[in-house]
């Protein structure tokens, strides 16, 4: 369920920086403005749109190590007890082979 959130997040995100682009784009190709003026404002909003997607890749970048930290916690907490439940059913092995012998 959370990888259909994260993703659906990364839809959300990427659909308003398009949207964005988009509508910027609209609004510089019809406003009454010099040329020097509107490469100015592309140029702002070009910025603006690097900083903001750098800021989301550190977000995602951040949510994915946190997530790989947990799965290998909990993979080393399973491992530990898959081991111990292993070494039991080894000695409880070796106890019946005594026996019959």
């Amino acid at each position: 369920m959370s990888e259909h959130n994260s993703c659906s997040t990364g839809k959300v995100f990427w659909s308003f920086i398009l949207g964005g682009i988009v509508g910027a784009g609209v609004t510089l190709l019809l406003a009454p403005q010099s040329g020097q003026e509107s490469r100015e404002r592309i140029r702002e909003l070009a910025e603006d749109i690097k900083d903001k997607t750098s800021d989301y890749v550190d977000q995602a970048r951040d949510t994915v190590r946190t997530t790989v930290e947990k799965g290998k916690g909990f993979f080393e907490n399973r491992k530990s007890v898959l081991s111990t439940a292993i070494e039991a059913g080894k000695e409880a092995y070796e106890k019946e082979k005594n026996k019959i012998s």
